[in-house]
């Protein structure tokens, strides 16, 4: 390990002093921001950022029409302004003149240019081209088309929607939809997944993978903040130690500036049982805790053509609803996740997002007198006759699922577990094989949209996210209604209609929403934080 930091020091001796890196703009002093990626970055190619470790590389090299601020609204980026038209059915984005491609070999004289509206068209049609087999090609499906994307001069963009879509613009500040030169792909092919070429605030230095990934500062990135050019930050150094305990580690001797989440193999070394830091660690560096749009459930196959939900007692919504009203909850974000999470007694939708309302949406708190009534009422007082019921998960979260299965067993509720690898869990939950499966899910965009697609009927899965394979007339009609509401005020109150139904009908039993947890150390200033969890390094100060 000693050997590691010692390289990495070499590494940054290098890169400031014998590979021309521009100077920094507060002093002979260089600031380097240092993070440790445990679980690898496959590609630094936009079209391919689908996990949070290309996605925040992504971010920080590349640029977007927009992007979302910490209170997720959508605020300018290369596009300075925008029309909605047409009820919703055309968007027209007016784009800065001062933002240019970073310096390369692969435009003439290496010198970095203009970013215009025809860079976005081909963006654009990259991502929905099925050759290139993009894991965002979704993220247009409601673009018309035939008419799709138009550049009527450098300086507009128009994007033509065969329906009124109202989240669009969350999506389109989706590191998928970032702005790529055709010069750039056209001279590195499949290489440019490690030659990548931006217009961010950060420029790619070199790439030694499952080592180190350096980044420094853009000299001529068009925003500033307070008269001054940003980013403040001269470079940053992304480090891939796979244990996360040994990272951990890194953080608390200082050789890492920042720190992502909270690691079963140090959570109980670092916080006490109510979340907070333990006093050892008091006042040497800050821990930030905010809500994630990520909602942890169980999920319950609910169509009843399938032969198997026919078997099931989860047929009947009483018994899923004693589920939902006989699991604790609150005890169970204490003693597994030393608070870190908020219990949901709302509904699917997570906090962050304007539609969370714990008042109006009629979720689940525990009650034992509640379940036994329920299943009394589904004629099986106290359990009695009530067929085991199995639970799939994976081995992440088999201590989770263990206290699921005690608590619902003194309801005489009988729960076997079975653990499959994920990737095999993944592909049994997407072709409708379990009957009852943990699952999670994570916002795409922040938009109560994204969870309530996953209640859908047209959305069943494996061709949509409707896993349950719920079906309900009235929620269809909702969701459909939705679409077609500009006014966010009026959207939100379908969203709550939505979100009740699906608490009513329990084709899911929600556990948990997430939040992020961020370490950084004291001299780290603005990192900021929002509901999607992105990583930001642009007005970073060290």
């Amino acid at each position: 390990m000693m050997k590691i930091f010692k390289d990495t020091f070499l590494l940054i001796l290098l890169i400031f002093y014998g590979c021309q890196a521009p100077q920094a703009d507060h002093g002979e002093g260089k600031t380097v921001f240092r993070y440790n990626e445990s679980s690898g970055i496959s590609s630094l190619d936009p079209a391919f950022a689908r996990d949070q470790a290309s996605i925040w590389a992504v971010h920080q090299l590349y640029g977007g029409l927009v992007e979302m601020n910490d209170a997720l609204e959508p605020m300018p980026s290369i596009a300075k302004s925008w029309e909605i038209k047409e009820n919703g059915l055309l968007y027209v984005f007016h784009l800065r003149q001062d933002v240019y491609f970073h310096h390369d070999g692969a435009f003439a004289g290496g010198k970095g240019r203009k970013v215009v509206a025809e860079d976005f068209v081909y963006s654009f049609k990259r991502i929905i081209d099925p050759t290139i087999a993009s894991p965002g090609s979704w993220v247009f499906n409601t673009v018309d088309p035939t008419k799709n994307f138009n550049a009527p001069n450098d300086s507009t963009l128009e994007i033509y929607l065969k329906t009124s879509f109202p989240p669009f613009l969350g999506i389109l500040s989706m590191q998928y939809c970032d702005v790529v030169p055709r010069e750039a792909l056209e001279k590195y092919g499949s290489d440019f997944r490690s030659h990548p070429v931006g217009s961010g605030p950060f420029i790619f230095k070199m790439w030694q993978e499952g080592v180190h990934l350096v980044f420094l500062k853009n000299p001529n990135y068009f925003e500033f903040e307070n008269g001054t050019r940003l980013p403040h930050l001269d470079a940053v150094l992304i480090s891939f130690l796979g244990d996360k305990q040994s990272a951990f580690l890194e953080f608390i001797q200082g050789k890492l500036d920042f720190l992502s989440g909270i690691d079963a193999s140090y959570k109980d070394e670092l916080l006490t049982p109510d979340g907070k830091l333990k006093p050892k660690y008091a006042g040497k560096f800050k821990m930030d805790v905010k809500p994630y749009l990520n909602t942890e459930y169980l999920g319950i196959l609910s169509d009843a053509k399938l032969s198997q939900v026919e078997k099931s007692p989860l047929k009947i919504k009483e018994i899923r609803q004693a589920i939902n009203y006989g699991i604790d909850r609150k005890k169970m974000i204490e003693y597994l996740r030393n608070n870190i999470g908020i219990a949901s007694e709302a509904g699917m939708v997570p906090p962050g997002l304007p539609s969370y309302d714990k008042e109006q949406v009629a979720g689940y708190t525990y009650s034992i007198k509640k379940a036994s009534a329920l299943l009394s009422k589904a004629g099986y007082p106290s359990g009695k006759g009530l067929p085991e019921i199995t639970l799939y998960t994976t081995s992440n979260y088999v201590d989770l699922c263990e206290f699921i299965q005690n608590q619902l067993g003194l309801l005489g509720i009988k729960i076997k577990l079975e653990s499959n690898q994920a990737a095999q869990h993944r592909e049994m939950v997407a072709h409708s094989k379990l009957n009852f499966f943990r699952a999670s899910w994570l916002a795409d965009y922040p938009d109560a949209e994204n969870y309530l697609a996953l209640f859908y009927s047209k959305n069943f899965t494996p061709n949509g996210p409707n896993y349950t394979r719920f079906s309900n007339p009235t929620f269809d009609q909702l969701y459909e209604t939705s679409l077609k509401e500009t006014d966010m005020q009026k959207r939100k109150k379908f969203y709550i209609e939505m979100d009740n139904i699906i608490m009513e009908e329990a084709p899911v039993v929600v556990l948990y929403y997430d939040q992020s947890v961020r370490l950084s150390q004291n001299n780290i200033t603005h990192l900021g934080n929002n509901g999607m969890n992105l990583l930001n390094l642009k007005r970073v100060i060290k």
